[in-house]
């Protein structure tokens, strides 16, 4: 029989990079020579990582190869398919490829199927790999082959089995409604009450080996028996991926046009978002993350729900704009990339952000929501971090990406990816909030993938090495003039009306932009923007240094009909009022030529952490710096000014914070696989060759019990000890173990493994009829039993 490990030395040098390829895990750290690679291979933990990646009709495959005990590909398309199938040939292309299926006898296999072995001789008979038996569950296909049946089954149940009472007998339909409904699993069943029909048809069926019973009132369906009645099939059809096409279909200019909206959106409320945080930065919880009213404030400021708000904060800590700063008060601060970041042009912001919220593995969606020990989940918590995340976004958007245009819901992206990936396949919970952040950031617009969106999973991929030439090189598309397309065209024109509002007729451009947000607020967004003019609006812009003249001429300069008078006697009476209050430093102190201005505001229990102290009536001297007691009359609706000790007006610069680019110290960072040069690494593994040796047969043993021995090669490396525990255990084979006995002294075995996981191998000792467990390192060698076993013995 043909081995794993013989299979792996068999193949070219192309199907080993691929395997490596395809299953990275294998080559990190790289393999000792082919046999060390064939015991990763067959190890529980990378099994379940090649199965976790398996599409629904691989997984028909193995299941079929596994019970049907090997099989061609025909006999594997006829199991599954009912006759030819290209879908079916090829995951077994895959299968193979992966090296979960490896040929084994170039003669047919006797088949667990009343038909026996496949008539057709094309190509080799296909095993699954060792190990892969006990991770396709207990009844695969839902086959109980556990379960002994009776001997000589028909190929075809459609007549009638052996034992089945005959058509006349009362019992004969209740006896084949209890067959039919166990026929395609699961095997397993609740017998009915005794003294009932059911009851009795499954006590004959019980009696005449068609069934057979389980723990408590269960009855099982044997394998050979479920096979019978389905016709030597294992699966009634092979599995087909849902029909994306049946989904709403956009049209490529609405999807454009939302996502760039949505994404512009964010990158405007990440910038709003630093800017807040450069001046007031929030503390840091005891525990790590944002405290709950400080993101309510974040919503407040930036006007939108605290969910929004909490997905904001992420993906601007997720691409390094924010951090934590340790050196004083702990604190959220800007970091120094922040700076170059507000820099680039829109769409470069947004890449930038796009980019890191795919590979983050941040999960905003469970902000506000509570983990195992029923405390809340916090905005920036280092708890929030999950490995798989990037892995799931790239999963829900791939399922949109192979469906231009379409736009599915939640429910069928969940069909989509349990076919994909059954074994993994994630919750409608978190695709639901993929979805929903994926459109929030702007990689989808109108529920389908923008082109942008496309154009950034590619350069995802093929920064992780799964994928073509990054994108932005020459050989790739740049998503950000991809995004720039989609991007209404930008205008410079501001209308200004009588009743203090103004309207910008599409979307401003930086210096409109820049203008809007220190003179007015915003009432409405959309195909226009409103803004409206107020006092406090514009003393923002005469808190930072622009006169009433310069502000006036720059409204002029993007109004296209002047500026309204209401607003120019608004502006001149903002100025004439502002900066009437002056502050210095006495520690500083407050001055005005009005005695009412002054008035009160040393007795103000709001204002008595400046420590005000009357010194004349136009003079008030405090105990805070000039600069806090600006702020804090600003912010109690007072509209002082600093002034130079010459009494010259002194603008105040905002302190601004930043801290270096880094997370939370409890917060993990991305796992980024480091790109593997397959072919030179299967190059090492040929050069390394085999490290084994044959072990010459113990003479000193005697010819009785399990001490004794044939004159077998085997092996006594470690890694090919292994191998050859996995490859018996999978073909239930004997081997010969010499192993260290409790009391030092080496034993030899017979043994029959059962499986090899953990470092442990538990075995059947043929000889003394028993069941032991063995710690891998007491083995010394391992050798296959050539002679007959003991119960074949003549």
């Amino acid at each position: 029989m043909s081995t794993f490990t013989g299979f792996l030395r068999a193949s070219s040098d192309e199907q080993l990079a691929v395997l490596l390829a395809r299953r990275p895990d294998l080559a990190s750290p790289s393999p000792g020579n082919l046999t060390s690679l064939a015991v990763r291979a067959t190890g529980r933990a990378s099994l379940e990582r090649a199965l976790a990646g398996a599409d629904a009709v691989l997984l028909q495959v193995l299941e079929a190869a596994l019970v049907l005990g090997g099989a061609r590909t025909t006999d594997l398309q006829r199991a599954i398919a009912g006759g030819p199938d290209d879908e079916v040939a090829r995951a077994v292309d895959d299968a193979l490829a992966l090296a979960l299926l490896h040929p084994g006898d170039d003669e047919p296999v006797d088949a667990p199927t009343a038909g026996g072995p496949s008539d057709s001789p094309a190509g080799p008979v296909l095993r699954v790999a060792p190990g892969l038996a006990e991770l396709l569950g207990a009844h695969p296909a839902g086959l109980a082959f556990d379960v002994p049946g009776p001997p000589d089954l028909p190929a075809d149940a459609a007549d009638g089995l052996p034992g089945l009472p005959p058509a006349g007998d009362p019992l004969a339909g209740p006896a084949r409604a209890v067959l039919d409904a166990l026929a395609w699993g699961p095997p397993v069943g609740l017998a009915p009450a005794p003294g009932t029909t059911a009851g009795d048809a499954v006590a004959l069926l019980v009696e005449r080996g068609l069934l057979a019973r389980g723990t408590a009132r269960h009855v099982i369906l044997p394998g050979a028996v479920a096979l019978a009645l389905r016709g030597g099939r294992t699966h009634r059809g092979v599995a087909t991926a849902p029909d994306l096409t049946h989904a709403p279909q956009r049209r490529p200019e609405t999807v454009a046009a939302e996502a760039a909206t949505a994404g512009e959106r964010v990158v405007r409320l990440v910038t709003r978002l630093l800017r807040l945080w450069e001046a007031q930065p929030p503390g840091v919880l005891r525990a790590g993350g944002l405290a709950v009213r400080e993101l309510r404030r974040v919503a407040t400021a930036l006007d939108v729900p605290e969910p929004e708000a909490a997905f904001v904060v992420e993906v601007a800590f997720a691409a390094g704009l924010l951090a934590q700063d340790d050196d004083d008060a702990p604190a959220f601060v800007p970091t120094t990339d922040a700076d170059a970041w507000t820099a680039l042009e829109l769409p470069a912001r947004w890449v930038g952000l796009a980019s890191a919220w795919l590979a983050t593995t941040r999960t905003p969606w469970l902000v506000g929501t509570r983990d195992e020990r029923g405390s809340l989940i916090a905005a920036l918590d280092p708890e929030l971090a999950r490995p798989w995340a990037p892995r799931l976004r790239r999963a829900v958007l791939g399922v949109l990406d192979r469906a231009p245009s379409a736009a599915p819901d939640a429910a069928l992206v969940v069909d989509a990816l349990a076919w994909a990936t059954p074994r993994s396949a994630p919750p409608l919970t978190a695709i639901e909030a993929v979805l929903a952040e994926a459109a929030q950031m702007g990689l989808l617009g109108a529920g389908a993938l923008s082109e942008p969106g496309r154009l950034l999973l590619a350069a995802h991929d093929a920064r992780r090495g799964t994928g073509g030439p990054a994108a932005g090189t020459d050989q790739a598309p740049d998503p950000a003039a991809a995004f720039a397309r989609g991007l209404a065209p930008e205008v410079d024109d501001l209308l200004l009306q009588g009743d203090l509002t103004g309207i910008v007729p599409g979307r401003p451009g930086p210096a409109l932009e820049a203008l809007i947000e220190r003179t007015a607020t915003v009432e409405s967004r959309g195909g226009a923007l409103t803004v409206r003019f107020g006092a406090d609006s514009v003393r923002g812009a005469l808190d930072d240094g622009m006169t009433a003249d310069e502000l006036l001429e720059r409204l002029a300069a993007h109004a296209r009909g002047g500026v309204p008078q209401p607003l120019e006697y608004l502006v001149r009476d903002a100025a004439r009022r502002h900066g009437r209050l002056r502050a210095g430093a006495a520690s500083s102190y407050l001055r005005a030529d009005d005695p009412a201005l002054l008035a009160g505001l040393a007795d103000d229990p709001r204002l008595a952490d400046l420590g005000l102290l009357q010194l004349a009536p136009t003079v008030l001297a405090a105990q805070a710096s000039t600069h806090e007691v600006v702020e804090t009359l600003r912010a109690h609706g007072l509209a002082p000014v600093a002034e130079t000790p010459d009494g010259q007006v002194l603008h105040l610069e905002r302190p601004v914070r930043r801290a270096r680019r880094r997370g939370s110290r409890r917060a993990p960072a991305p796992v980024v696989a480091r790109p593997v040069d397959t072919f030179a690494l299967v190059r090492r593994l040929r050069a390394s060759g085999d490290r084994s040796a044959p072990v010459e047969p113990d003479e000193s043993a005697g010819a009785q019990g399990a001490d004794t021995a044939p004159g077998t090669r085997g092996t006594a490396d470690p890694a090919d000890a292994l191998a050859l525990l996995r490859e018996a255990a999978a073909d239930r084979a004997d081997v010969w173990v010499e192993l260290v006995g409790p009391s030092g002294r080496p034993e030899r075995r017979l043994l029959r493994p059962l499986s090899l996981e953990g470092g442990r191998l538990r075995a059947a000792d043929l000889a003394r009829e028993a069941e032991l467990t063995v710690v891998v390192h007491r083995i010394v060698s391992v050798e296959r039993a050539d002679d007959p076993r003991p119960e074949e013995s003549p």
